[in-house]
């Protein structure tokens, strides 16, 4: 005797796969914040010499001007505040080969082979670009940054409140009102995590156009017609996220500008080799058979 299938059955089993969907959802988002977790505690315990590296590049600038290097905590609380702050930027670095790995693992099994192959080199070449980014606002934007903001001091570089006679004596000698940077510890990492993240963030151009490439929303053509406007876009970016320091800004322009350039051509040979593709299956139509088609 056939049994009747209860609606409410049907519904349960409808219902199932995104059950599972959600469940490995939910496990991969576990492992992340475990990887994230124990890599900030890693940085935790050594966010000293975390802290040197950041600070690097203003204590260079300052002993080209023969100045001391020192930041100055403002608040009592502010030096704990520091070190979470460096742990966080920090565990969040060392765990994004993990968080990707597990982002890539929840998406995989939908993709076909090919939309895997196509999409597994954007995974790795992101946290790549975003690296090389960093390294180049840390390496040459900030110390030309550094250098421009340092150059507003003016007077005896050296308070004389300091315990030192020389520093009294050059106020004596010039007794203009001086200004000397004395930086807070808080407001330095915030300026250069800025610079390192938002040129980390410039260098995913390439990644993301030519990914939009690869899934047909942009061509080479169309970003190739729209290059004014992605110049006066770039410029502002520069203006934004460098200061008013037409060196640096020039720096920025001429390396987010060449990246979309490179970003034109990725998108061209994807478009080439999509065409190869289909002329070799038979399915690729000329724009002038398709003009002779509606004549």
């Amino acid at each position: 005797m056939a049994s009747k299938t209860h609606p409410d059955d049907e519904l349960d089993d409808s219902s199932a796969p995104l059950i599972e969907h959600l469940a490995e959802l939910r496990t991969r988002i576990i492992w992340s914040l475990l990887a994230f977790i124990v890599a900030m505690v890693l940085c935790y315990t050594v966010w000293n010499p975390i802290y040197n590296f950041l600070t690097r590049p203003i204590c260079h600038a300052l002993e080209l001007r023969g100045q001391e290097c020192g930041l100055i905590l403002l608040k009592l609380q502010e030096g704990f505040f520091v070190a979470i702050r460096i742990s966080l930027l920090g565990g969040f670095a060392l765990a994004f080969p993990i968080i990707a790995y597990q982002m890539w693992r929840f998406v995989a099994p939908g993709l076909y082979r090919n939309e895997k192959s196509a999409f597994l080199p954007f995974l790795i070449a992101s946290p790549v670009m975003f690296f090389l980014g960093a390294a180049f606002a840390y390496y040459i934007i900030l110390p030309m940054a550094y250098d421009f903001f340092l150059g507003f001091q003016q007077g005896p570089l050296a308070l004389p409140d300091d315990g030192s006679g020389e520093a009294a004596q050059a106020v004596a000698d010039n007794p203009m009102a001086a200004i000397v940077f004395q930086g807070s510890v808080d407001e330095y990492l915030s300026l250069t995590t800025k610079f390192i993240l938002s040129f980390g963030l410039s260098f995913q151009l390439p990644v993301l156009l030519t990914l939009m490439g690869k899934a047909g929303l942009v061509t080479a053509e169309g970003l190739g017609s729209v290059r004014k406007y992605a110049v006066v876009a770039i410029l502002m970016l520069a203006a934004v996220a460098t200061p008013p320091d037409v060196v640096s800004q020039v720096v920025l322009f001429t390396v987010v500008y060449g990246l979309y350039e490179i970003s034109i051509q990725l998108v061209r040979r994807i478009q080439k080799r999509r065409e190869a593709e289909l002329r070799a299956q038979g399915l690729w139509v000329d724009d002038d058979e398709d003009e002779k088609d509606g004549a």
